[in-house]
């Protein structure tokens, strides 16, 4: 049995903080309830729901053992673990791959993360309460200008890019029980009490049973049918694969962060357990932030398939109208900063732990490293949404003509890296490591039921799910 050079998680409740913290992120708070918006609502929420469960837990599962096996940062585990196999030193590049990702990911998210972090001050001080007093015609144009004017100039953009990265570094120097784990134990218990507040917040709102209609009333013509016009309607299987994909994504699965949490479990926790407690709290967020945000839309008259800008755009004309909406529109926003931070943590830890292990760097300079590299390659989204918004790199090729330096940078790691690395890791465990070590790092747990409901998706189910959302990322369907 391989030990962890980094020191390990003292308890199982840390795990399942540092865990939840990489999942839950903008993409549950942001992201989730956009597109539920835009598929019509349930239908897609129990697509996802089944989704998470049958690929997102037997991935998880298998990222965790990887890691808790392996006992490295993800490179040096696959190394490790291919070689135990007996199989080719070529795995290591699934490691490579988590950890490229986890960088290029949290270049941007960084950027996404100070939006969130710049809209603290403006609804603490009360800037969107001006709206009480416009024609309604102009709230929208207000609103807008808003957010454009922050995204348009790069300094602004440079100087929270700057916070948040600062904040994520700080974590990282404290190392897995002085830093994560300290950390998350503050931030996990901060970030549910938040969520709480506001869903009690959203259930005073008059349109509260609006939005659990919306979210729980299942019409599947809304999720085949997103493109209906007056004249006609085109069955689309946009909504089910981009369900796939959300409820992958949300965990945080194919980019090493999870792996390289599992290395620094315990070695009597149960991986079962305890990956379920996190996909369960993950999902929970979820929903929970969409009851929040769909409340307070239809309470307001809001659209709910506004898309993108439904947290930026959308939210700030409900929390400048309503009673108290200064302060639960800060609590928002401190809320999504609190779990893009969570998460920016996980992503870079992978690439320390690398550094430690193989250079022969201190956590201090391998965290200043790699936060600079981070920090400088963030720069390319800043520059996306202004002085460079007309550069399109890949302008020669006709499905990227279009598309900036942040529009390549996400499309490479969410719709190519993270779903191969998920494939990649379904394939090694339930292909080819040995079931005596699969079930040694279960607890001997093969004789369950539960066990061979795993084995069976994680060998045959996920790849195949996992597959179809990179076949429809890469165009194949369409």
């Amino acid at each position: 049995m391989n030990t962890s050079i980094h020191s390990q998680w003292s308890s199982k409740l840390a795990f399942i903080f540092a865990a939840t913290g990489s999942a839950v992120g903008l993409g549950n708070i942001w992201k989730f309830p956009y597109m539920t918006g835009e598929y019509g609502g349930g239908a897609f929420v129990i697509v996802y729901l089944l989704c998470v469960a049958l690929m997102g837990l037997p991935i998880m599962m298998a990222e965790v053992m990887l890691g808790k096996r392996g006992r490295n940062s993800p490179i040096n585990s696959m190394k490790i673990l291919a070689a135990e196999a007996k199989q080719s030193q070529w795995w290591q590049l699934l490691g490579w791959s988590g950890v490229v990702a986890g960088i290029l990911i949290l270049s941007f998210y960084s950027v996404v993360a100070g939006w969130a972090l710049a809209y603290v001050p403006k609804l603490a001080t009360g800037e969107f309460l001006i709206i009480n007093s416009m024609p309604l015609a102009e709230v929208q144009t207000f609103i807008d200008a808003t957010f454009n004017s922050l995204v348009a100039n790069p300094y602004n953009l440079i100087i929270w890019h700057t916070i948040f990265m600062s904040l994520t570094m700080l974590i990282i120097l404290g190392g897995v029980q002085g830093g994560l784990e300290r950390a998350l134990t503050f931030m996990m218990p901060a970030l549910f009490v938040l969520l709480l507040i506001l869903v009690a917040y959203a259930m005073t709102t008059s349109n509260f049973m609006d939005g659990v209609h919306f979210m729980f009333d299942i019409n599947f013509n809304n999720l085949l049918y997103p493109n209906c016009t007056a004249t006609s309607c085109e069955l689309s299987g946009d909504g089910i694969l981009a369900a796939m994909g959300q409820a992958f994504f949300s965990l945080s699965l194919g980019m090493g962060a999870i792996m390289v949490y599992g290395a620094y479990l315990p070695d009597k926790t149960s991986i079962a357990q305890t990956t379920a407690i996190v996909v369960i709290a993950d999902t929970l967020v979820a929903i929970l932030a969409g009851l929040i945000i769909f409340a307070i839309v239809f309470s307001n008259g809001l659209e709910p398939g506004a898309g993108v800008s439904l947290v930026f755009k959308t939210l700030p004309i409900a929390f400048g109208q309503m009673p108290f909406g200064s302060l639960f529109g800060t609590l928002f926003f401190i809320l999504l900063a609190l779990a893009a931070w969570s998460s920016a943590i996980s992503l870079i830890e992978p690439a320390v732990a690398w550094l430690i292990e193989t250079k022969r760097f201190k956590r201090l300079g391998a965290t200043l490293f790699l936060g600079i590299l981070t920090w400088l390659l963030g720069l390319l989204t800043v520059f996306s949404f202004n002085i460079w918004s007309e550069i399109n790199p890949l302008f020669m090729f006709p499905n990227f003509a279009d598309k900036t330096f942040f529009d390549l940078i996400d499309y490479l790691t969410s719709s190519i890296m993270l779903p191969l690395g998920g494939l990649f890791m379904a394939i090694f465990v339930a292909w080819l490591m040995k079931k005596q070590i699969i079930e040694a790092e279960l607890n001997g747990s093969s004789k369950h039921f539960g066990y061979r409901i795993w084995y069976f998706l994680l060998r045959y189910i996920t790849p195949l799910g996992v597959g179809l959302v990179f076949l429809n990322a890469i165009g194949i369907f369409s």
